[in-house]
């Protein structure tokens, strides 16, 4: 059953770096028992985001509160189960012994901590694995034994910082659904860079560039705010000039020799397009029609340029 209420509100947060304003006043509501999608470019302000959430940095103005009151960094740790981006493990402890050993450490009962230990392992594909020293461990392993650390003292909100970075595709699904059955009885924050994981994933999400919001919303109702059409997408074998592709209904984009148009119809765009450049003995090749994805929104939005 879905909860009511938000687990997380995050009201005029900024924290500056120097002459960097990394989170420049940011205003969310992450409603409980969803997995919201943080998004956002390389620099963006995702990960500072987060740390503010859990406690981790104070925040130059603004405020966090979590599960309906202000955010008390001492009590954090309790509330929240943070996976960060960088693998956190002891190397030399077996991979039941450390998640035990942190259940511990949270005041979790030794019963208890056993049996939260085995249910993630079995959860997260790792059972067979449990008394395995965590080196030996392949980097998906890691990764999934991560997200287990930052479950067993069993906290109503889990914040994952690219839970899924380096992983194959058979442990990507495995996580994928993990965290799909986690929520509704807990709360998940995730960052992640894969644009179609994050809307196979997310209920909700925000996109965020030079530490602020731009868009937050549903998936399908940002895509459906936003584009303009759907896409006609085709490589041409020879250059054609601009006046071939221009149309008062048509947003033109072209990379390399590939050309992406927003049209409202794109099917008699398309026809449109065979008779033009017929004319000028030209032709499309590896035509594709397709609706709107969370990427091009995301592209559109905060431009192709990279990031480092």
């Amino acid at each position: 059953m879905r909860q009511t209420g938000d687990a997380v509100r995050l009201r005029g947060l900024r924290k500056r770096f120097g002459d960097v304003e990394a989170v420049a006043g940011v205003d969310l509501a992450i409603p409980r028992g969803r997995v919201f999608g943080l998004l956002g470019p390389n620099g963006a302000g995702k990960t500072t985001t987060l740390r503010l959430l859990c406690g981790l940095l104070k925040p130059d103005a603004g405020a966090v509160e979590v599960l309906g009151g202000p955010l008390d960094r001492r009590a954090a740790a309790g509330l929240i189960g943070l996976c960060p981006q960088e693998i956190v493990i002891w190397e030399g402890l077996k991979v039941r012994e450390q998640l035990e050993f942190l259940g511990r450490a949270h005041d979790v009962p030794a019963a208890a901590a056993r049996r939260r230990a085995a249910a993630l392992l079995d959860g997260l594909g790792l059972a067979d694995k449990a008394d395995a020293l965590a080196a030996g461990l392949s980097g998906g392993m890691k990764r999934r034994l991560n997200i287990a650390l930052a479950l067993v003292h069993d906290p109503p909100l889990l914040v994952l910082d690219e839970p899924q970075a380096g992983l194959d595709p058979q442990s990507r699904l495995l996580v994928r659904d993990f965290i799909l059955a986690c929520a509704g009885r807990r709360t998940v924050v995730l960052t992640t860079h894969d644009m179609e994981e994050a809307d196979k994933l997310s209920d909700r999400v925000a996109i965020l560039d030079h530490g602020r919001v731009l868009v937050e919303g549903g998936a399908a109702e940002l895509k459906a705010r936003h584009a303009r059409g759907d896409l006609l997408e085709f490589r041409l074998a020879r250059e054609a000039p601009d006046d071939l592709l221009r149309h008062p209904e048509w947003s033109v984009a072209r990379t390399g020799g590939r050309v992406r148009i927003t049209a409202p119809d794109p099917v008699a765009c398309l026809a449109e397009l065979r008779s033009r450049l017929a004319g000028r003995g030209l032709s499309l090749e590896e035509v594709r029609i397709r609706c709107w994805s969370l990427e091009d929104l995301f592209i559109t939005l905060t431009g192709r340029a990279l990031r480092e």
